[in-house]
């Protein structure tokens, strides 16, 4: 390594980048290049991850428009010898995506499908392209790109080059480097070279292939995922001196690839999904590679650990998926069919999946799993570094059981899962990061681990790279020699030595440049309880590992996350974007980008579009609540300071409407005055282009007292359903609160109010005032008093989910929380559980409209499900969020990102709906966006069946049996 090259000058900042970036670095690259730089806190906090264990802090970013953008910006770094790190998803796994110079974000314009010719089966594409689109162009002529990581919603076709990248398909189609015909690259010493079987390289190439054939023939093992190293062994003559190949798997420390030729493979017209039960993971490993004559498509392997809820998988303990491919359903049924047959004899049970929705479910249990696998059955964190070990395959039942045994030996745990049929081994292990003791321990285990995969003849990597997390210890793996022949090669391509220093060749040690070194070493002091983070902010903060499920430009199926980043595309509106953010917050002066805590504007601004929706809470596989971070950062960052406008308005909505209520009438017509409306709407900090909803004359309690009078009566529990009169219900839709006691009486029960005044504290929690909210709901669980446990209905779901959850996270201590939080019911959830044999009227019509996001993502909707099941209610509502939200919607600013994201999946779901479809919506914000940007009535599913109750037939008396009646 040459004096003065950024190499050197990245090592001898230990990793870390200079305090600000020189002000000519800056100048000149916005001079050369057309696309975004950005040198400020938050763009270099977004990049100092990937989702690696490692944390390295660059100067910049920069997104180039095109390859000449790319050219431009190779040369100014270099002028100035400063490093570069191409960077795709960053969904790295091995810290290769990190740097300490300029980051290169490939991602935001360079997207483009440049060509597809069905007839080459080849595809012309840019290096930002996401492999679904490139997935997605190709399925109208019958073709995919085979390769497919279980991140293949968010990961680019640059990263996978760089990664040499492979996914569950990898047995019948092969690794990145298989499907690659060439590339183009830029080089950080200036040019390009096109890359190709027999093209040229780097001088000096042929000359160093040529004089180390002997070694280069000897030196690498033969296994289908030895990713470790460089593929020097692609230059040999016999085959095809192919450089493109030698270049994937680089992990961007040779150049930039600024486009790429890829070939696409037939894809199966159908598919069907043996899944194969076995007693134990290495018997499930034993089988697979007996699998293989049969030419399946996948043999993936799982234990049941990773497993939170076994629908749809046969009896074992571990599981092969085993997909089959025909041109036909029955003849991939057959194929499937034949391979359950084969695996009978080892096999405690077989199931063939068929059904497509049926194969899709299964499928997200296994790529959730590099999520799931951070946390242990006890809670306790796991992470990766030893993430995707390979093996020859009939090797890798033994190397299992010798793995297991040295994970008892170092006194880890892990829950191992992957690509058995390629003897590809993902796990996270429960390594202790955190202290200078674990990560001796992680040290140790790493090297004894290094020489156990090579003892089996494995290679350290076969998926993910070697980065940061194995590199150093390449010598175990390909000896000194090889090793020093990779350094001459990097040399060759990047005599500078500017591309991604300390990866693959001289890298950095596997124990430096952790992410967890700059986090504070005491918990910081929080409103939430963080149960399942040991009442730790910092690690709820770390559940983000970066797997980036949240950077998906469509939503599947019932998912909700993350409706602001698929509004924006950016990754500050993304949770991992947000999570970064405060990750850097918390690191502070120890280190972060960000220093000034609580009263960040970067964290801030980042969190402002965030739509509390919490449908990460349930979508991302680490269960990151970004909805509840959001809450405690607005809570310590407005602290003794003026709030935004909306946050007195919006956040002290339920005493405001309580104030309003004898004054409905006039208030409704005030309203309708435009003028007035828009000065309340300026004033409150509310979007201009927001109706005021319409205040209810009649509030919901005041309706159902009078009612029932005011006499006292004496009924039995099961006689009794207590209904929570919620602000929404209360005050702007009681005819909800009607429609609810008209079911619940067709049950043969009385509705009574849970009580007077109370409040969940909502609206307080989502914007932050965390004391009142504490203080709102010990005034509720007082005013309860004896009706604390009984069954409570509760017919808004966001006020349904904040009693479930977070009532007992702010009040930790306080046992009455826990006990309402029980007690809280959907009204499906009620009426399964206390009228199971109540018949709904039956109504037979289709409907479409949107699952409240917090419904989905904390009460769950199987309940409500079943009913409109049971009432003829046909088809499946959206995913999503309906962009209202709550307040988020109604605030200034969040006009166009609101719209954004009803555009996203509800308003197109109820456009396509037949005309006689019925409209769901059970939460106020919801109907209300449906009405303001959709004109649509969308309808609470209590209205839709009262609506459909015989009104000839008589209510039952709910003062029979009744004793001391007045």
């Amino acid at each position: 390594m040459a004096p003065g090259t950024p190499e050197k000058d990245a090592a001898a900042h230990g990793g870390s980048p200079r305090d600000g970036a020189p002000a000519e670095l800056v100048r000149d690259l916005r001079a050369a290049v057309r696309g975004a730089v950005e040198f400020d806190a938050t763009a270099r906090a977004l990049t100092t991850m990937d989702a690696s264990n490692y944390r390295r802090v660059p100067l910049g970013v920069v997104a180039p428009r095109d390859a000449d953008d790319i050219a431009a910006a190779l040369a100014v770094c270099r002028a100035h010898r400063v490093p570069v790190v191409p960077r795709g998803g960053g969904t790295s796994i091995a810290g290769q995506a990190t740097g300490t110079g300029v980051v290169l974000d490939l991602t935001r314009h360079l997207r483009s499908i440049v060509e597809l010719d069905p007839g080459s089966r080849t595809a012309v594409v840019q290096p930002g392209v996401v492999l679904d689109d490139l997935r997605a162009a190709a399925a109208p002529h019958g073709l995919t790109f085979g390769p497919d990581p279980s991140t293949h919603s968010r990961c680019t076709v640059g990263g996978m080059i760089g990664n040499n990248s492979c996914g569950s398909h990898s047995v019948a189609w092969g690794t990145t480097a298989d499907n690659v015909h060439a590339l183009t690259v830029a080089r950080y010493g200036g040019g390009t070279l096109r890359l190709a079987p027999g093209a040229e390289g780097p001088a000096g190439l042929r000359e160093l292939t040529a004089s180390h054939l002997a070694l280069l023939r000897t030196g690498f093992p033969g296994l289908p995922r030895r990713i470790s190293g460089y593929a020097l062994d692609a230059l040999l003559p016999e085959r095809g001196a192919d450089t493109a190949r030698a270049f994937c798997g680089s992990e961007g420390t040779l150049g930039v690839v600024t486009e790429a030729t890829l070939r696409l493979v037939e894809a199966p017209a159908a598919r069907a999904l043996a899944v194969l039960g076995y007693a134990d993971e290495s018997a499930a490993a034993e089988a697979a590679p007996g699998l293989l004559p049969h030419h399946p498509l996948t043999v993936e392997g799982m234990a049941a650990d990773l497993v939170s809820e076994p629908a749809g998988l046969p009896r074992g303990a571990a599981w092969l998926f085993v997909e089959t491919g025909g041109a036909t359903p029955a003849e991939a049924r057959a194929h499937a069919e034949r391979i359950a047959r084969a695996a009978a004899g080892g096999a405690v049970d077989t199931a063939v999946v068929t059904d497509p929705a049926g194969q899709r479910a299964l499928w997200r249990i296994r790529e959730d799993a590099s999520g799931t696998a951070t946390r242990m059955p006890d809670g306790s964190e796991a992470w990766p570094g030893w993430e995707d070990c390979a093996v020859p395959p009939a090797r890798l039942g033994p190397y299992l059981r010798d793995f297991r045994a040295l994970l008892t030996e170092h006194g880890l745990r892990g829950t191992p899962y992957g690509h058995f049929g390629d003897g590809c081994i993902h796990v996270r292990i429960d390594f202790d990061l955190l202290t200078g003791d674990g990560v001796a321990r992680f040290r140790r285990f790493s090297e004894e681990l290094a020489s156990l995969v090579v003892a089996h003849g494995g290679s350290l990597s076969g998926e993910h790279g070697d980065g940061q997390a194995r590199a150093e210890l390449l010598p175990r793996m390909y000896g000194d020699e090889l090793v020093a022949l990779f350094g001459r090669f990097k040399d060759l391509w990047d005599p500078d030595g500017g591309m991604n220093p300390g990866i693959l060749a001289r890298p950095a040690r596997l124990d430096e440049n952790l992410r967890f070194e700059v986090l504070p070493k005491q918990p910081v002091d929080v409103a939430f309880g963080y149960p399942h983070d040991g009442g730790d902010f910092s690690a709820a903060v770390r559940r983000c590992v970066g797997v980036a499920k949240c950077r998906t430009k469509e939503a599947a199926g019932p998912s909700v996350m993350c409706p602001s980043f698929r509004a924006t595309g950016e990754e500050a509106h993304s949770t991992r974007g947000r999570a970064r953010l405060l990750h850097e917050m918390l690191a502070g002066t120890a280190g972060g980008v960000i220093t000034d805590g609580w009263r960040s504007t970067e964290v801030r601004d980042a969190l402002d579009l965030c739509l509390s929706c919490k449908g990460c809470r349930s979508d991302c596989p680490v269960g990151v609540d970004m909805a509840t971070y959001k809450a405690e950062f607005l809570h310590h960052h407005y602290r003794h300071r003026l709030r935004p406008a909306a946050h007195y308005a919006m956040g002290w909505l339920p005493r405001w409407l309580r104030l309003a209520s004898p004054f409905a009438g006039a208030l409704n017509a005030l309203a309708r005055v435009r003028p007035l409306a828009a000065l309340a709407k300026r004033l409150a900090g509310i979007a201009p282009e927001r109706g005021i909803p319409v205040l209810a004359r009649e509030t919901f309690t005041r309706w159902l007292n009078r009612r029932w009078g005011k006499g006292t009566f004496i009924l039995s529990n099961d006689q009794v359903a207590v209904v929570w009169p919620d602000t929404f219900t209360e005050h702007l839709s009681p005819e909800v609160g009607r429609a609810a006691v008209r079911v619940l009486e067709a049950t043969g029960r009385k509705a009574l109010p849970a009580g007077r005044g109370l409040c969940c504290g909502l609206t307080y929690v989502s914007t932050g005032q965390l004391t009142r909210a504490r203080t709102v709901m010990r005034r509720t669980l007082k005013r309860l008093g004896g009706m604390l446990g009984d069954p409570v209905i509760v017919l808004e779901p966001s006020c349904a989910a904040t009693l479930r959850n977070d009532l007992p996270e702010l009040l930790p201590d306080d046992p009455r929380a826990a006990e309402l939080a029980a007690s809280v019911h959907t009204l499906a959830e009620y009426l399964e559980k206390y009228a199971p044999d109540w018949r709904p009227p039956r109504l037979d019509r289709p409907v479409t409209g949107q699952t409240h996001c917090h419904q989905h993502a904390v009460l769950g909707d199987g309940a409500d499900r079943r009913l409109r099941e049971r009432a003829g209610l046909k088809g499946e509502l959206t995913g999503g969020c309906c962009g209202l939200a709550g307040n988020f919607g109604f605030e200034r600013g969040h006009w166009e990102v609101s719209v954004a994201c009803a555009e996203d999946q509800l308003l197109p779901a109820v456009r396509d709906a037949p005309p006689d479809a019925e409209v769901l919506a059970d939460g106020f914000s919801c109907r209300t966006q449906l009405a303001q940007l959709g004109g649509v009535r969308g309808r609470h599913l209590a209205e839709v069946l009262a609506e459909g109750l015989d009104p000839g037939a008589p209510p039952p008396d709910p003062r029979s049996s009744v004793a001391g009646g007045a």
